[in-house]
């Protein structure tokens, strides 16, 4: 069994530590990280499932927490291959495009409205830095997310960008995700859209 102490490192740290680890380990092997809080919890254990190890989280006494991996043989999973044609859109800012703020904000709902009448569906979107705002309570866009999100596209936020704005417990649609998961996802990306 190896150990990663990565308590007191920020995401993404943690994950991309564990994913080189990851790479040496043998079916049957164990991998243990300790990080010291939740976003790395979640990150670590969304990267266990899509990679297809088992995992188990353990609290310690002293508030650390400890992530274990069990490597099995299922093959890693990238970017989908789906019927959504492997369109990755990342959005960076709450208003699309440079001028007036009240017009840019406009043309993003307008655009995110689009996403649904796509066809092929996005398979992913991304949310970081400003576009935080507009998976968490109230962005005028919740409603066209979700119903993103219920015919299947997958919708990740920052973690790191939602916690520097204050924001974390306002995510209203998706999943918290972080930096290295956004990096990954858009260097896979068969198409990209970043706005």
């Amino acid at each position: 069994m190896k150990k990663l102490n990565m308590a007191g490192q920020p995401c993404p740290l943690p994950v991309i530590e564990a994913k080189k680890a990851l790479k040496e380990a043998s079916v049957g092997d164990t991998l243990t990280v300790i990080v010291d809080n939740e976003i790395a919890v979640q990150n670590l254990t969304k990267m266990a499932r899509a990679l297809g190890h088992s995992v188990k989280v353990n609290s310690s006494s002293d508030g650390r927490q400890e992530v274990t991996f069990t490597v099995s043989e299922k093959p890693a999973a990238a970017v989908r291959d789906s019927d959504h044609g492997g369109l990755v859109v990342a959005v960076s800012q709450k208003s699309m495009g440079h001028g007036d703020e009240t017009l840019g904000v406009s043309l993003m709902k307008a655009f995110i409205f689009s996403l649904t009448e796509l066809e092929p569906l996005p398979e992913y979107l991304l949310f970081f830095n400003g576009g935080a705002f507009l998976t968490t309570e109230g962005s005028a866009s919740l409603k066209d997310l979700a119903a993103l999100a219920e015919r299947g596209v997958v919708i990740g936020t920052c973690g790191a960008c939602l916690d520097f704005y204050n924001l974390k417990s306002k995510l209203k649609v998706g999943a918290v995700t972080n930096m290295y998961a956004i990096a990954s996802t858009m260097g896979q990306a068969r198409r990209l859209i970043n706005i």
